[in-house]
């Protein structure tokens, strides 16, 4: 039994991700995969890089998310495994990245600027 750990990101979300051979099911912050993420588009946007190599049933998933949202949690998995599943079998790569698993969302909040009430939102102009 081999296990394999990736890492991915997605806005303020990092997901620590094993893959472990011979095992089954997926399991996040100890908790069902179901029960987690109760959105069912969520769940499919996970299951994506699996479903792509046709390992549905030959791995067990083990994932440690902490930030962000929902969505953005379930991103940050999918990179994750789409990153371990590259580093049991670099064959998988040409695959994964056909089908945009591989590449990291950069999109991120942008800061609050100064004299802004938010990152481009202005304080309301009055002529007085």
């Amino acid at each position: 039994m081999s296990i394999h750990y990736a890492t991915g990101r997605r806005k303020e979300a990092i997901a620590r991700v094993w893959l472990e051979d011979g095992q089954k099911g997926l399991q996040i912050n100890d908790r069902s995969f179901e029960n987690y993420f109760p959105r069912e588009a969520d769940r499919i946007r996970i299951q994506e890089p699996l479903k792509a190599a046709n390992f549905t049933d030959r791995f067990g998933v083990r994932a440690i998310v902490k930030g962000g949202g929902p969505t953005g949690q379930a991103a940050a998995v999918r990179l994750g495994i789409a990153r371990a599943l590259v580093k049991f079998d670099e064959n998988l790569r040409p695959a994964l990245r056909k089908g945009g698993l591989l590449t990291r969302d950069p999109r991120a909040k942008e800061r609050k600027k100064y004299g802004h009430k938010g990152a481009r939102r202005s304080f309301q102009y009055t002529k007085r």
